[in-house]
């Protein structure tokens, strides 16, 4: 790869004074660590420490201890972890906040797409997940049964996930906008016996009929026998007798009482499917003992989110940052906000409508997000009372300067952090995050989470500085997913068969000279024009830096004369129009920045890019589409029509 030149001034410095209230401050102070680097250090060289020091940092409970922290007879790719100890982790999620103050705290608060409002606290949803622990319990429902969640982001999911893993059973998490064959395809790989749905929900102004799609999944899946169904529009719906069950009928009729099934640390608590190039969607498993503690450790040392404060992150139960936000904010004793609607809907200023009017203390989104507000201006922004809100967090792509100069400088006034966030569902939270012990630069990720031991190797596998590589991890992390469902051989050629005992990601990564992490997009993403290869981000945010650009996606695709070439896919605002002068210019920026080999030899202009609900840009299936390959899987987006006009376009090339 080429030399690295992404990073610039430092503009956010953490307040020196309010380090020790920090999450973190109060860990390095426990353990008598100087440093941020120093737990750094020490983290990545004993993960066996450092996850049994945030277990216990954490207070999560165990019905029998553990007697060792990590075995690693199996290797790095099959370690076990809290080997022998008891873990539910619905004890540490609800059931130690019940007899003290949080008990009358809202865990949850929810706004519908209508501006409906409703709130839970710990002492109610522990009551409601109770009562759908028994109600799962009287449909023959118990340990290890698989229950699909196919809703939309209303309480019940969450009291739904809690409730299966009450039970001892495994949740099976699926995005509310898939259609009926990615959800048959998943619930039936994974042998599920029941689904939760619902009967419709509104998507900007418009009903979309949930149950007819759970219906037409439900034939194809054998081992299915029951439904539950909330009442979420009231719009009328087929019921099946005998396998369906109306949710305020079924669930809110059960008692209030239920135990909880004793768990072993490392039972399977969830699988969350992940969208491959090629072949169907991987499972990743996930158990008591990780997912969720990884998930509480980095929403503590990341976005130090306290005890009772209010943090929301857009997103779908379905992706990853949904589990993410539920066991997150009950592990550490906060208050989640669910939204079931359209941030920018019925008006531009929704999102900042919701800080104002739920207190927000942390705001997560997506660079593709704001990449959307941003053309919208200050007004929307400003009609609001921000004051509430700590920071940002962000994740689902790579940034580009300008909309992350908008975000910090605009909502963010200079001076809330973004608190930037990768890593992925099957390392159930991050990689590289931001903290609020170190500084910030625009794009940048300040250091990997504690307990990463996270690195960047050349294609020789040896660890590079100031040049892109590949981002890779050294040891294993207490949240990394237990393998593949039912696929073994898979997981480990996916993230161990390049460098012996290495987990490769997939990601192009850099290191600066100040020691600042940035992503630069998928590895199998990659940009090689003469022997020369970079990622799409370092063209991409050359792109939207042109006045008339939203959005842009770089990716190659042969040539005959050069082996490939770039070809870049932007969308524009609407009042701007794809003439010659603009290609001319934006072609020149590219070539002023990255040298006149690196530049673009096509321009399309499309109305939208393809997407994932957690606004990842999906290049693979661009360039697929413009060149009339295979898809590969495309279940998760959540705008297939946007590849009509890329079709179009590679059809008249």
């Amino acid at each position: 790869m080429a030399d690295f030149d992404f990073g610039g001034p430092i503009v956010w410095t953490p307040d020196a004074a309010s380090a020790s209230a920090t999450h973190l401050g109060r860990f390095l102070a426990a353990h008598r660590l100087g440093t941020f680097a120093e737990l750094l250090d020490r983290s990545a060289a004993d993960p066996a420490w450092f996850t049994d020091a945030v277990l216990r940092y954490l207070d999560i409970r165990f019905a029998a201890p553990y007697s060792q922290v990590l075995d690693l007879a199996r290797g790095p790719a099959w370690p076990r972890w809290c080997v022998d100890g008891m873990l539910n982790i619905v004890t540490s999620c609800l059931d130690k906040h019940l007899d003290g103050p949080t008990a009358a705290q809202p865990a949850l608060l929810y706004e519908s797409e209508e501006g409906a409002t409703r709130s839970l606290s710990y002492a109610e949803l522990g009551f409601q997940v109770s009562q759908a622990a028994n109600g799962l319990r009287a449909l023959g429902l118990g340990r290890g049964d698989v229950v699909g969640l196919f809703l939309p982001m209303t309480p019940e999911i969450v009291v739904a996930l809690l409730a299966v893993a009450k039970i001892g059973a495994v949740s099976l998490p699926l995005f509310s906008g898939f259609g009926a064959g990615a959800v048959a395809a998943r619930l039936a790989d994974a042998g599920a016996r029941l689904l939760f749905t619902a009967d419709a929900m509104p998507r900007r102004g418009r009903t979309v009929f949930v149950k007819l799609v759970a219906d037409e999944a439900a034939s194809r899946v054998p081992s299915l026998q029951h439904m539950i169904v909330v009442r979420r529009t009231g719009d009328p719906v087929a019921m099946q007798p005998g396998r369906d069950h109306w949710w305020h009928e079924w669930i809110e009729r059960q008692p209030a009482n239920a135990a909880t099934e004793a768990t072993a640390a490392e039972d399977t608590l969830m699988i969350i499917y992940t969208s491959g190039t090629t072949g169907r969607p991987k499972g990743a498993v996930h158990t008591h003992c990780g997912f969720p503690v990884k998930a509480a450790q980095d929403m503590a040392f990341g976005t130090d989110v306290q005890p009772g404060q209010r943090v929301f992150w857009l997103t779908d139960m379905g992706w990853m940052m949904g589990p993410w936000l539920a066991f997150g904010s009950l592990l550490l004793g906060a208050t989640m906000l669910l939204f079931d609607g359209a941030p920018d809907y019925p008006g531009p200023d929704r999102l900042w409508g919701m800080v104002e009017r739920h207190r927000l203390s942390v705001l997560g989104l997506s660079p593709t997000l704001v990449r959307a507000l941003a053309p919208l201006g200050e007004a929307p922004v400003r009609r609001h009372d921000l004051s509430s809100l700590r920071l940002f967090g962000s994740t689902g792509e790579p940034w580009n300067p300008e909309p992350w100069r908008w975000l910090f400088e605009v909502p963010g006034e200079s001076r809330r952090p973004i608190i930037n966030y990768s890593g992925g569902t099957e390392i159930s939270g991050g990689i590289l995050m931001g903290n609020l012990l170190l500084p910030l630069k625009p794009c940048a990720f300040s250091a990997p989470c504690p307990g990463i031991a996270a690195d960047v190797f050349d294609e020789a596998g040896r660890p590079v500085r100031g040049r892109v590589g590949e981002l890779v991890i050294k040891a294993p992390w207490i949240g990394m997913t237990r393998g593949f469902w039912k696929d073994p051989a898979r997981y480990e050629s996916t993230y161990w068969g390049r460098w012996p005992g290495v987990w490769v990601h997939g990601d192009w990564a850099a290191i600066d000279g100040d020691g600042m992490w940035y992503i630069l997009g998928r590895s199998d993403d990659t940009i090689k024009v003469g022997g020369k290869r970079l990622g799409p981000a370092e063209v991409e945010s050359i792109l939207v830096e042109q006045p008339e650009v939203v959005e842009a996606a770089a990716v190659s695709v042969p040539d005959a004369m050069k082996g490939s070439v770039v070809v870049c896919f932007c969308v524009l605002r609407p009042d701007a129009s794809p003439i010659p002068t603009l290609e001319q210019a934006m072609r020149q920026r590219v070539v002023e920045e990255l040298g006149k080999p690196l530049a673009p030899k096509t321009f399309v202009f499309v109305p939208d890019l393809p997407k994932t609900r957690n606004a990842k840009v999906m290049r693979r299936v661009i360039r697929a589409a413009y060149l009339g390959e295979d898809l590969g899987d495309i279940s998760s987006l959540v705008n297939p029509e946007s590849l009509e006009a890329i079709f179009l376009a590679g059809k008249e090339r």
